[in-house]
């Protein structure tokens, strides 16, 4: 019986050291810090935080990327030349911009040359705001003076592109190139311009403080392209496709999310990426670029549509001979 008693004791001690072995090393590892311990880390250069990009940040706040293994960072490269030269050099992974920055660095004659292989926006996200609130026709436009963006960008040539299409030359009006794209509202707060082509939230800021009125929607006049891409070196693309599929999937399912969700869901989702902008005010401006059909229902980019984005360059006499879509655009992970 003694003896019984002592091995029964015996057994107990041990589990003790060990159940205490266990939390002395253990401590301090909290769930998330194991679980990132497995996560890819991976940069993603954006080419600007805008509330037109919700889909994406519907996937990094909800943990989509996490689900498919990798640690995203989202960092703000303003212009999308400054997003190619990012990836280019290695400092990110995948870029996110016009697929037009895509064109233009093939055919600069590099042979590690960006690859579109996702699409997120589907139209331009920009929107003229005038200095009155009233009707607007874009024939208004003739004889004004509109900021515009960045020559070769895809804002200034997608608007150019439509006014030419409505029978409007940019000799009927002051068509400014010269701003860059972070100064655009500021100039026309101080005076500058008839007209300027702003994303939200800052076309809705204006309106709020009463320095002008969205009076119309750029990517409704514009029509579809593959507005916004994800692109990433021809050589990491053959090299990280586990990666780049999981990525893929995550910002699919930041698409189905918009897509199943009310503006406001969306919204409390986003929140804390605008947290100088308010709740009402987020759901503002998702209900518009959502009335607008911003956004792709999947990553899977059309030739039709690449084409387009050509049509556009040419039209600003940005490219001379057009580029293969299959040399591009690669859809091996979208559905």
């Amino acid at each position: 019986m003694f003896l019984k008693k002592m091995i029964i004791t015996l057994v107990a001690v041990i589990i003790i050291i060990i159940l205490a072995i266990g939390v002395f090393y253990g401590k301090g590892k909290t769930k998330d810090e194991v679980k990132g311990e497995k996560l890819k880390d991976i940069t993603v250069a954006e080419v600007a935080h805008s509330i037109f990009y919700a889909p994406m940040y519907v996937a990094s706040a909800l943990g989509y990327f996490e689900e498919e293994g990798l640690n995203v960072d989202i960092v703000l490269t303003s212009g999308a030349d400054a997003v190619a030269a990012s990836v280019i050099s290695g400092d990110a992974e995948i870029g996110f911009c016009g697929s037009e920055q895509s064109i233009y660095i093939y055919k600069g004659g590099a042979t590690d040359y960006l690859i579109n292989f996702a699409g997120l926006t589907k139209r331009d996200g920009s929107f003229i705001v005038g200095r009155e609130n009233k009707p607007f026709d874009i024939k208004d436009l003739k004889g004004s003076h509109i900021i515009a963006g960045r020559e070769g960008g895809m804002p200034a040539m997608t608007l150019a592109y439509t006014l030419n299409e409505k029978g409007i030359s940019l000799d009927d009006l002051n068509f400014d190139t010269s701003i860059a794209f972070a100064s655009m509202s500021g100039a026309f707060i101080g005076g500058t311009g008839d007209y300027v082509a702003l994303f939200e939230p800052t076309a809705l800021e204006l309106e709020k403080q009463g320095y002008g009125y969205v009076v119309a929607s750029l990517g409704e006049l514009g029509g579809e392209v593959p507005y916004t891409t994800f692109m990433t070196k021809k050589s990491y693309l053959e090299n990280n496709e586990k990666i780049l599929s999981g990525f893929t999937k995550a910002i699919q399912k930041g698409l189905d999310y918009t897509f199943n969700h009310t503006d406001e869901e969306v919204a409390k989702a986003i929140t804390d990426y605008f947290p100088d902008t308010s709740l009402n005010d987020l759901t503002t401006v998702i209900k518009r670029y959502r009335d607008n059909d911003s956004w792709f229902e999947t990553t899977f980019i059309t030739e039709e549509g690449f084409e387009r984005v050509q049509d556009i360059m040419k039209n600003s006499n940005q490219l001379d001979e057009y580029v293969s879509y299959s040399d591009l655009v690669d859809n091996k992970f979208s559905k």
